[in-house]
């Protein structure tokens, strides 16, 4: 996949694969989209490039498919994006949709961050680095979505989710998103929080 990405009025992006999940519903209403949560997932946990992902994201992953996933099942849960380990863009929530992406969250005093954020999952864990392709990805899609939308942070589920959540994890390289802080800047936005 290239680097160039457009996005419609719904917040739907046509260069991504769209896998409709259930798991969304309405933002409440005037609120703003100002906040990028940066999330991994591997399932089975440390395992790329299977169906596990999309299977959780839209309510079907078999609880005998793994033993990991006896335990998560019934969750319903879902992101905006995915960006797998090879670079593939998938969308399962349109933007102006509100993800079941950070679960009991807080940033900057507000609570329910699924309510004004954008949740875009890194195929990956806490246990190894990130792909190249994986950050140029993510640096398009962070750069269209700062220009759609007054974003003000891009921040991890673990700035949001203290003690709760780890992701992305040590191997998240922030100095990677070092440009999207002229982009932001240029829309009178604020900072990358790592």
């Amino acid at each position: 996949m290239g680097t160039t990405l457009s996005i419609d009025p719904q917040g739907l992006v046509p260069e991504a694969e769209f896998i409709a999940s259930p798991n969304f519903d309405d933002r409440p209403a005037g609120t703003d989209i100002c906040l990028i949560v940066i999330h991994n997932i591997s399932l089975p946990p440390g395992e790329y490039g299977g169906p596990g992902i999309t299977e959780l994201f839209t309510n079907q992953l078999d609880p005998a498919g793994h033993p990991y996933y006896a335990g998560i099942h019934q969750l319903k849960v879902s992101a905006h994006f995915v960006i797998r380990r090879d670079g593939c863009l998938q969308q399962f929530v349109p933007c102006a949709a509100r993800a079941w992406h950070a679960g009991a969250s807080s940033w900057q005093g507000r609570e329910r961050c699924n309510d004004f954020s954008i949740g875009i999952e890194l195929e990956g864990s806490d246990d190894e680095a990130y792909t190249q392709v994986q950050y140029q990805v993510l640096e398009a899609l962070i750069k269209l979505l700062a220009l759609q939308y007054p974003i003000c942070d891009i921040v991890g589920h673990s700035d949001i989710a203290p003690g709760r959540k780890t992701d992305p994890g040590p191997f998240f390289d922030w100095e990677k998103l070092g440009d999207l802080r002229t982009v932001m800047e240029k829309n009178g936005q604020s900072s990358i929080d790592s």
